[in-house]
């Protein structure tokens, strides 16, 4: 990341019992109609994406698209389009649309990608990776927001968006492997089977560090041998990535 910002991004991760929506397979919706907020997502997208580096033309449109004001709470929708992280309840957050965009680049996917996102949050950013993708795998720890995330996908017409309840750290095995995994929650260090899950060529995009100290926002790239090769886009801040707890 090249610019002194220290974001705090998304929602909480990892499990309880497993929750599943329904997966199908159909496209994501289409552009909406403009209205009163098209004018605000251009700005958003020209003056805090574009103008920070952005360029995948994909995810310009994505962000343009995706009404950002309809995943978070109604006091905070004249905020929506603007440059910072907002509460999203349960002590969580949706990230600024900077970071979204940045993660979403960063795990080079297109209209065939499978994709597999740790930490629904809202489900802004699994929306916004539903615009460029053929499957979005969403994983989320806490019910409630899980329950929302999917209604809300549902309304606005993300019919390629599978969201459950479960330990984002362990993925999502059974629908593995993914041409991506984002995950938009701070992890200690890299969750194995995150890795174990990405087909050779795939991409893991993650901030890794201390629950209460800045992370460094990675970019593993597995090899055919089973190995990943690292970049770091920088300093960022999530909110920390928590496991299921053991009875």
């Amino acid at each position: 990341m090249r610019a002194p910002w220290i974001p705090i991004a998304a929602a909480v991760v990892a499990g309880t019992p497993a929750c599943d929506g329904h997966a199908r397979s159909s496209p994501a919706p289409t552009a909406p109609a403009r209205d009163e907020h098209t004018e605000r997502r251009e700005t958003m997208v020209t003056d805090q994406i574009e103008a920070r580096g952005v360029a995948d033309a994909r995810v310009l449109a994505a962000l343009r698209a995706v009404p950002r004001h309809e995943f978070v709470p109604e006091r905070f929708r004249d905020l929506a389009y603007e440059d910072h992280p907002l509460p999203i309840g349960l002590e969580q957050t949706i990230s600024q649309p900077y970071i979204v965009a940045l993660m979403t680049e960063a795990a080079k996917v297109g209209p065939e990608s499978r994709v597999l996102e740790v930490g629904t949050g809202s489900g802004y950013q699994a929306a916004v990776l539903a615009r460029i993708c053929r499957e979005v795998y969403s994983i989320e720890i806490l019910p409630e927001l899980a329950d929302t995330a999917r209604a809300r996908l549902e309304r606005l017409g993300f019919a390629n968006v599978r969201v459950r309840a479960g330990d984002g750290y362990l993925g999502w095995p059974e629908a593995a492997p993914f041409d991506a995994v984002l995950v938009t929650a701070g992890a200690p260090d890299v969750p194995q089977p995150l890795v174990d899950q990405l087909r050779p060529g795939g991409r893991l995009v993650i901030p890794v560090g201390p629950a209460d100290a800045v992370q460094r926002l990675l970019v593993l790239a597995k090899r055919d041998d089973g190995g990943v090769e690292r970049l770091d886009l920088g300093a960022v801040r999530f909110v920390p990535l928590v496991r299921e707890r053991k009875p």
